[in-house]
């Protein structure tokens, strides 16, 4: 007696003449052990029925590429366009740079507006040499100037953007980008090179923004009485293969997607009910001043040159700043902490009245003026050939002489 047997060899050989007492005639049916006794339990084997596999085949590709289709006219008749997604893979690409052999680079690290408003190709074309940006929005820079501190093989040049409300706060949703560079796998650096180049330069709805589990959260669902819901920050940026990121236009172009981005920001005006106390606030800001203070000392010592930057802001967000943190008490703080030179905007004329729709970006044609003009002060009166690492050029209207004239009167 064979010691398995299918339910389909079972059912072509019914024993004793008897017809199958389950499924008689349906040669898929499944037979149980009651239906065939005194015969071991088969092995399960379960035939695949006919079907017309090939137009089932087309017709799924039909309909995922309606849906598809659909998705994509939708959002680019909304407005977007394709863009390089900012992802942790990207990232991690211009950090390896630096392992690559680059080390002597200027370095961007800094939040959403050293991204936006330092643009690359500018620079390059007065340089010579395009730096390698590192800076991520909603992002304070300090672990990854503690990244760089860290790291011997970079010897160059590290600007960072100074943005009050993340930098002395230590607020930073993208820190999880270091740990993604050092342990990103192969099949994760495959699947990024595969993304940018096959899906995000041609889908226009290839953005977190758009995803329908994003889209269904932000419709005006019944709220919970009592409960406070703040609204996520929107698309605000474009973003090219080597990180050359900048402020999207529609939020210039289109007045009620502006308006939007600015009621977002002042959600973040207002103190939240679950805020530590001031003494905890005060602590904390000291705490980012001196670990902040503490890399960049640690750079200067191995030759790099290092500055500072507090880059503009206007409108309600610069008020804002100036009343929750006031520059006395921070930025200039951390300028005779650290010992190095910074560049405040409201110290330069050149670096003052640009177009923000948002009250906290430039708009891509500014940001490129501007790149253009704070290089021209850095190479002036800091990063001169020959210069003492780190130092600036002590002249008589440098924000060093600036910010401890500031710190005297206070």
């Amino acid at each position: 007696m064979p010691s398995s047997i299918s339910s389909s060899d079972y059912l072509r050989q019914p024993e004793g003449g008897q017809p199958d007492r389950a499924g008689a005639g349906d040669e898929y049916a499944r037979q149980t052990a009651a239906d065939r006794p005194g015969i071991a339990q088969p092995v399960p084997k379960r035939p695949v029925p006919r079907q017309p596999w090939g137009k089932i085949l087309l017709a799924m590709i039909v309909l995922v590429a309606l849906l598809v289709g659909s998705w994509e006219a939708y959002w680019r008749s909304w407005g977007s366009v394709p863009s390089i997604g900012n992802t942790d893979g990207l990232w991690a690409i211009q950090r390896r740079r630096i392992d690559a052999g680059e080390g002597n680079a200027t370095v961007l690290i800094g939040a959403s507006r050293t991204f936006f408003d330092m643009q690359l190709p500018i620079w390059e074309s007065l340089d010579g040499e395009r730096p390698i940006q590192l800076s991520l929005e909603g992002t304070s820079p300090l672990r990854f100037a503690e990244d760089l501190a860290a790291d011997p093989k970079f010897v160059g040049r590290v600007l960072i953007g100074v943005e009050p409300q993340l930098i002395f706060t230590g607020y930073g949703i993208r820190t999880a980008a270091l740990d993604y560079a050092r342990k990103e796998s192969p099949s994760q650096r495959i699947g990024q090179w595969l993304s940018m180049h096959f899906l995000e330069p041609y889908l226009a709805f290839y953005d977190p923004d758009y995803a329908l589990a994003a889209v269904l959260a932000r419709q005006p669902w019944p709220q919970r009485p009592g409960k406070k819901w703040l609204l996520d920050v929107r698309r605000l940026s474009l973003h090219q293969a080597d990180r050359n990121g900048f402020l999207w236009d529609k939020i210039a172009s289109d007045p009620e997607y502006g308006a939007l981005a600015r009621q977002i920001w002042r959600q973040f005006f207002v103190l939240p009910d679950d805020a530590p106390p001031p003494e905890i606030l005060a602590k904390i800001e000291a705490e980012q001043i001196q670990r902040m203070a503490k890399a960049a000392r640690t750079l200067r010592a191995r030759g790099v040159q290092v500055i500072f930057v507090r880059f503009p802001s206007g409108g309600e967000f610069l008020d804002f700043e100036d009343h929750a943190w006031p520059r006395a008490r921070t930025y200039d703080a951390l300028i005779a902490a650290s010992g190095c030179p910074g560049i405040h905007f409201e110290d330069y004329p050149e670096l003052q009245g640009y177009y923000m729709p948002e009250w906290s970006h430039m708009t891509h044609s500014e940001a490129e003026r501007f790149t253009a003009a704070l290089y021209r002060i850095i190479k002036r009166d800091f990063w001169r050939a020959g210069a003492e690492s780190g130092q600036g050029a002590g002249t008589a209207g440098s924000p060093t002489s600036t910010a401890a004239t500031r710190s005297i009167m206070h």
